[in-house]
């Protein structure tokens, strides 16, 4: 039987290990040993609680994905640096002894034989209880912690097919909505055409309205203005303004012309006859002058002839005018006539042609 607080044999080359003064007694270091394990148990629990990636599919793995913001090389192989350095030559420093302290008192051995100190088989039936014991405990607990964990399993399976459902169901109501929104919009859409159709069509029915109301009263106003203005026009009409009259007040310009000529001519021989024949009635006769009665017949002769004279100017201007009044009414005739065959040989040509 060995037991450790009993030292056998020689004592000097052991190295001194400080005692403790009180020494924990063998419940203390199993209620140590049992709090200890019922620490890592918890703990593995407590890994075992937390949420964990679902398994893969059949045919698939996971792999570890970095997710830090600045990713990082990973590689089997560690990263290998040869280095070379020279230091001087050193002793090898020898190794520190162990401390040994001082003996002091005496030196005292005993020997216990086996069954003095206590039986084994009654001292270990506690403990093997307890061990047993602790041990069906902590099988309990990992079975009802197998169990939660299952439970948990299963309402995180039921959790993830309700969650499924419902976002399927989320989105076949949105696309529904998406849907009813589309047709709303096309719905909207095709009415706004339709009333801008209409609006246009309305637009064009009184627009073309107000053009015929416009155009019945704009044409014969047209026509009217065109026809004040002198674009609608008579040729035979025109032709008599334009060439005929012209012609006629000049020929009567020339032959008024001609008139007054002859009267300013009828007056001026008028008053050089009127002048000569005052001059002469206003000498006195002298009395030397025997010849007196044959000159007071000269004005006498003279007068008449002046008056012929006159007279004779007279019928000239008045033969001229008789004679320039039938020509120009023979050439404004032929003018006429010419101007008329002209006018309907137009119209059978136009009769022709239509």
């Amino acid at each position: 039987m060995y037991d450790r607080r009993v030292v056998r044999g020689n004592t000097y080359a052991r190295q001194a290990v400080p005692t403790c003064i009180h020494h924990p007694n063998a419940f203390e270091i199993q209620r140590q040993r049992e709090a200890r394990r019922k620490a890592l148990a918890r703990k593995r629990a407590e890994e075992q609680i937390q949420l964990r990636t679902p398994e893969p599919v059949e045919g698939r793995e996971h792999v570890h994905v970095q997710t830090e913001l600045y990713l990082e090389e990973i590689s089997d192989r560690i990263i290998e640096v040869d280095v070379e350095c020279q230091t001087d030559a050193f002793l090898d420093r020898p190794p520190t002894p162990f401390f040994v302290p001082a003996k002091t008192g005496r030196d005292v051995a005993t020997q216990i034989e086996e069954g003095e100190l206590f039986d084994f088989d009654i001292e270990v039936k506690p403990i093997l209880e307890v061990l047993v014991g602790k041990t069906i405990e902590q099988a309990l607990l990992e079975v009802m912690e197998e169990e939660e964990l299952a439970k948990l399993l299963a309402h995180q399976r039921a959790y993830a097919e309700l969650r499924n459902a419902e976002l399927a169901e989320v989105q076949r109501l949105e696309e529904q909505d998406r849907r009813y929104r589309e047709e709303k919009e096309r719905c909207k859409q095709q009415q706004m055409e339709m009333l801008q159709k209409e609006k246009e069509t309305m637009e064009k029915i009184a627009a073309q309205a107000f053009a015929k109301r416009y155009l019945t009263d704009l044409i014969p106003s047209v026509f009217n203005n065109l026809h004040e203005s002198g674009f609608f026009y008579d040729p035979i009409e025109r032709d008599i303004e334009t060439e005929f009259l012209p012609w006629l007040m000049t020929e009567v310009e020339e032959t008024l012309e001609k008139k007054t000529l002859g009267r300013v001519m009828l007056d001026s021989l008028i008053r050089t006859v009127t002048e000569k024949r005052l001059d002469v009635f206003s000498q006195k006769p002298l009395p030397d002058q025997v010849e007196a009665p044959a000159e007071e017949h000269r004005p006498t002769d003279n007068a008449p002839q002046v008056a012929a004279e006159t007279e004779a100017a007279d019928q000239a201007v008045t033969a001229d005018e008789e004679t320039d009044q039938p020509a120009a009414e023979d050439q404004a005739s032929h003018h006429i006539t010419f101007q008329s065959e002209e006018a309907n040989q137009e119209a059978m040509e136009d009769s022709e042609t239509d």
